[in-house]
């Protein structure tokens, strides 16, 4: 429980009405209740905020100058719902019981664990493994050894971590996620594929947030390596030895192929494919289900999936581009007659 004038003292923001109303959680403004803060980011949702009964609410100051409920005052009130909704969410680890080790963990007798770290039921922990300050490991965490996770990580349950990996602090891996696994490294013999051995490892800045069943490869020869701040959604695979930049966001069922270098602040959209051995440069928005074939060396966004169309004026239009070629014969020629 916070009140609303410790709220706006803790994130440096002023606020109007009753600072001593007690808070405790986020909720949308339709559904919030006395002891709950609300947020208005977008205008489409003003015709809730008289009605709301939220106890606070993030508001623009413009906004807020005509609203006469207890409000915290904000330029960018989306970016406060997110550091409001941070602030409850330690608040109530703050709460949490104090941490203890399953018995049916097993943890190697070279490891070295740190204070404060959870360690859940059935979780493995393998040979020369380094575990910082405050980790928590839901259950059926599996880590291989020599792995290194800074302070603070977050491994839900199920997660697999393999041989050499580290992470910084700060760390959450949702539930599911496979970091480390051997990349899809095959060379071409002529009786069948010769698997080439991956020898290196995953690097995780701190900050980061890898999503439900994302994978995430282990390099070749050198090592696959997210920047800080990076957030992956869920189902996302991530080749070996791609490098991603600090605060790049890569939304789900992204597909990142071998050696292929992301700079950094780029929006990735859903379903996207990255082709290997290309370089995107910062800044870049992807939209979603684009395929990208080739380096991008500008920032500016990117699109490459035509709109949805009836399926009769698809297949009109499949017919139309693979005519493209013969049309553009004609046009030249036509063109080549002209000037002539």
């Amino acid at each position: 429980m916070i009140t609303l004038a410790e709220l706006a003292k803790k994130l440096h923001l002023s606020f109007q009405g009753d600072g001593q109303t007690e808070l405790q959680a986020v909720a949308t403004l339709e559904r919030a209740q006395p002891h709950q803060i609300s947020f208005l980011a977008n205008p489409k949702y003003t015709q809730h905020l008289n009605t709301s009964q939220a106890g606070a609410v993030i508001l623009a100051p413009d906004v807020a100058a005509e609203f006469t409920g207890n409000a915290l005052l904000s330029e960018d009130p989306y970016v406060t719902f997110a550091h409001v909704a941070q602030t409850f969410q330690a608040l109530n680890q703050a709460q949490r019981p104090a941490a203890h080790r399953h018995p049916s963990a097993v943890v190697d007798a070279t490891a070295v664990i740190g204070d404060d770290v959870n360690i859940g039921p059935l979780v493995v922990i393998g040979a020369g493994v380094q575990i910082g300050d405050g980790c928590d490991l839901a259950a059926h965490v599996s880590i291989a050894k020599n792995v290194t996770l800074g302070r603070e990580c977050q491994l839900k349950a199920g997660v697999k971590i393999e041989a050499g990996c580290v992470l910084g602090e700060r760390v959450m891996v949702h539930p599911g996620a496979v970091i480390g696994a051997d990349g899809f490294g095959l060379a071409r013999d002529r009786d069948g594929w010769v698997k080439i051995p991956q020898t290196g490892v995953v690097e995780i800045g701190d900050d980061c947030e890898i999503g439900a069943n994302t994978t995430i490869d282990c390099g070749a020869i050198e090592n696959t390596v997210l920047g800080r701040d990076v957030r992956l959604d869920n189902q996302i695979q991530i080749g070996h030895n791609v490098v991603i930049g600090d605060h790049t966001v890569i939304a789900g069922c992204t597909a990142v192929a071998g050696s292929a270098e992301i700079g950094k602040n780029c929006l990735i959209g859903g379903g996207v494919g990255i082709v290997g051995h290309i370089k995107i440069c910062d800044g870049v928005t992807i939209q979603a289900m684009a395929l990208v074939t080739h380096s991008i060396t500008k920032p500016d966004s990117y699109s490459s999936v035509a709109p949805l169309q009836t399926t009769q004026q698809w297949r009109r239009n499949a017919v139309r581009t693979r005519q493209l070629d013969q049309i553009a014969r004609r046009v030249k020629q036509l063109e080549k007659k002209t000037n002539d």
